[in-house]
């Protein structure tokens, strides 16, 4: 007994280890040393049955008393039994009570000793991928809203086999129905039943005398189609508008992907839009700048009259609430800002020089030219 090496120690436990520990770390030790698994490694066979030998102890309440209390001699009797790779028939290892397909499921495909994986066979439906296309809009159309008709290509039910992909259907001849076909290995461990989808019927358990001609057994067909896009208020560049179920179709009786739309704006030749703000340079005259006045302005709803004070400047702006973009997709409303740009007269009559050339030997506020001036010459310093 004394070349056996301590069972807690094989299974890498503590010796208070719950049943659960035990169980999970032998389920570890098995996916490690598997002897079909390790071929290369010359121990592996040796280190699973010492692991195998390990957790039919350690998982028994009264041989792990035994063996806690006595050592190997405690469970000699009990632990002779592991003659070989055969079966797992010893003594006091139930089968029902661990879950063999956790283990060896991805390795094999299948069941372990004539336990079935209880994952279905039939091949997963998986939805389509989304699609993107970019929409042009005029600034009118992003501003207030609008419908498009856009032309795509769509996948739908085909209409002559109602999805089906075919006529007269019988139970597959491969599969008899199931769905999978069934096959067996046998090996040192035992008999290995690996199940993968059928062939035939793709998983469906059934197959048909006649393929439809106008789908070729897909169940779906690619039609070209209009639809009509309600595209909301406040639209802008690089947003995007979702519409259901018109993307790459899905695979396996998966669901269509879904559009979506990125929109292009393009630019007005007098607004211009800061988000749901809208800006409009607006040209006054000198003697308006001066003077001040009143002005229509025209906004996204209408003209309207504004108050320009005396003693505008250029780029001077004033805000009129509630005149910019009535978003409905964020349901903010912006506000509209008049940028005043005073404009100079290119040409002036004799009349209007001798004016100017009057107005300009009066005492003007010109409190900002003294200032500039004196900068200037002190900058000659």
């Amino acid at each position: 007994m004394a070349d056996k090496r301590d069972y807690y120690e094989v299974l890498g436990v503590s010796k208070n280890a719950t049943t659960a520990e035990i169980k999970s770390a032998f389920r570890k030790k098995a996916k490690e040393y598997h002897p079909d698994l390790n071929k290369d490694n010359p121990d592996a066979a040796e280190k699973f049955k010492e692991a195998q030998e390990a957790y039919e102890v350690l998982s028994d309440d009264n041989k792990r008393k035994m063996y806690d209390q006595y050592g190997h001699a405690g469970v000699n009797n009990s632990s002779s039994g592991f003659g070989g790779f055969g079966g797992f028939g010893g003594a006091g290892f139930d089968a029902s009570d661990f879950d063999f397909g956790d283990i060896f499921d991805n390795i094999f495909g299948g069941g372990f000793g004539g336990f079935s994986s209880s994952k279905s066979s039939k091949p997963r439906a998986t939805r389509g991928s989304d699609l993107l296309m970019r929409i042009d809009l005029s600034f009118d159309e992003a501003v207030y809203g609008c419908e498009k008709d856009i032309n795509l290509d769509v996948v739908e039910e085909c209409d002559e086999c109602h999805g089906e992909g075919g006529f007269d259907a019988k139970t597959c001849e491969r599969c008899h129905g199931s769905g999978t076909i069934t096959s067996e290995q046998h090996t040192i461990l035992g008999s290995f039943v690996s199940k993968t989808t059928c062939p035939s019927c793709h998983g469906e358990g059934k197959t048909y005398q006649r393929k439809c001609s106008s789908c070729h057994g897909k169940g779906r067909v690619k039609k070209n189609k209009t639809i009509t896009v309600n595209i909301p208020s406040g639209m802008d560049t690089g947003n995007r508008l979702r519409v259901s179920n018109k993307g790459n179709p899905g695979s396996n009786g998966g669901p269509n992907g879904d559009l979506y739309l990125e929109f292009y704006v393009k630019e007005h030749e007098y607004f211009t839009r800061d988000h749901d703000d809208i800006y409009l340079e607006v040209p006054i005259t000198i003697t308006e700048a001066i003077l001040g006045c009143k002005k229509t302005i025209p906004t996204l709803y209408g003209n309207v009259k504004l108050t320009i004070p005396a003693g505008v400047d250029s780029l001077d702006k004033q805000r009129i609430r509630g005149k910019g973009i009535d978003n409905k997709s964020t349901g903010n409303k912006g506000n509209m800002y008049v940028i005043m740009k005073v404009i100079t007269p290119k040409k002036l009559s004799k009349e209007q020089k001798k004016i100017i050339e009057a107005l300009s030997k009066t005492n003007l506020d010109d409190s900002e030219l003294t200032k500039f001036d004196k900068f200037t010459k002190e900058n000659e310093k």
